[in-house]
């Protein structure tokens, strides 16, 4: 059994750490406000071009822009890979990281040769110790304070490498904020750009309401501003992968240091009773060897 000293150092030693994940927790939520705020402002925004995208794609040519055209024959990918910098978040990096290497591994069975731009050291970390290529690499953007312009350099950099040869497509993988114990991570395709709008089924819209078709009266043509509008479709896409990651991020590190700070409490009740018991058995050793002493000398 442990000595009394040994086990009141544990239990001081739980207490400064569940001192040190309080801490982390209210930071982590406090960070969490700010995050989920910008998240759920950018939202409509990109859905709402999203929408205007779709409209646009129903009227302009198929080659309207080189970022629509498909490869014949896809040899190299790169993957955007989102994640913190930090651990301490429970399998939030993990989950993300297992994505990553089920898509490089399912692409490298075709012959694929897969590269990463890497936004996190966690990423960044992952693909050197597995020796992927490192494209480029953004440090101290998720989790932290951000604007547009991070995402465009990073979506000006891929369009380039795109439309050179360099990349035949290119991927994001990120995390989906969902709710604060579910966050989901997502593979997205952003080069070539998928399909974004198919033909109308009339049965469905005779069933919803005209009012449902909305028709985007534009000018100058269709093709002009697909031009335009489809390599800042890539940067919002980016910029809203950054968002969903770093409010991700705060959640499930709000969530892992809530739990470590329940287990705290569960480790120094333990260690509590331990000490009790342990305080109870010196005792009752030192009375039994003053009640020996004392019959003892009687005898």
């Amino acid at each position: 059994m442990a000595t009394l000293k040994e086990v009141k150092t544990k239990i001081a030693g739980v207490k400064k750490t569940k001192q040190i994940t309080k801490a982390m927790n209210m930071v982590a939520a406090s960070k969490l406000r700010g995050a989920q705020s910008k998240m759920e402002s950018f939202r409509p925004y990109a859905g709402k071009f999203a929408e205007v995208l779709g409209s646009l794609a129903g009227s302009a040519a198929e080659d309207a822009s080189p970022l629509l055209v498909s490869r014949d024959e896809v040899k190299k990918i790169n993957v955007v890979l989102c994640t913190s910098d930090r651990g301490l978040c429970g399998g939030f990096n993990a989950n993300l990281l297992d994505k990553a290497a089920r898509l490089q591994k399912a692409k490298a069975a075709e012959g694929i040769e897969v590269s990463f731009t890497a936004f996190g050291k966690k990423g960044r970390d992952w693909c050197k110790k597995s020796n992927f290529p490192i494209v480029d690499a953004y440090i101290g953007v998720v989790g932290g304070t951000f604007d547009f312009s991070i995402a465009t350099a990073s979506g000006r950099k891929l369009i380039k490498a795109f439309e050179d040869g360099e990349f035949d497509e290119v991927h994001v993988i990120y995390s989906e904020f969902i709710g604060m114990a579910r966050q989901i991570p997502v593979v997205r395709q952003l080069l070539p750009i998928p399909p974004l709008a198919k033909e109308p089924d009339f049965e469905e819209i005779e069933e919803i309401g005209k009012e449902s078709h909305v028709e985007h009266i534009c000018e100058p043509s269709a093709d002009a501003l697909m031009g335009e509008l489809l390599p800042k479709n890539i940067c919002i896409q980016i910029y809203s992968g950054l968002l969903e990651t770093s409010t991700s991020e705060h959640a499930a590190r709000m969530a892992a240091m809530d739990n470590a700070s329940k287990a705290c409490d569960d480790m120094i009740g333990n260690l509590t009773l331990a000490y009790n018991k342990a305080r109870q058995a010196a005792i009752t050793a030192e009375l039994m060897d003053i009640v020996g002493g004392a019959e003892a000398l009687k005898g």
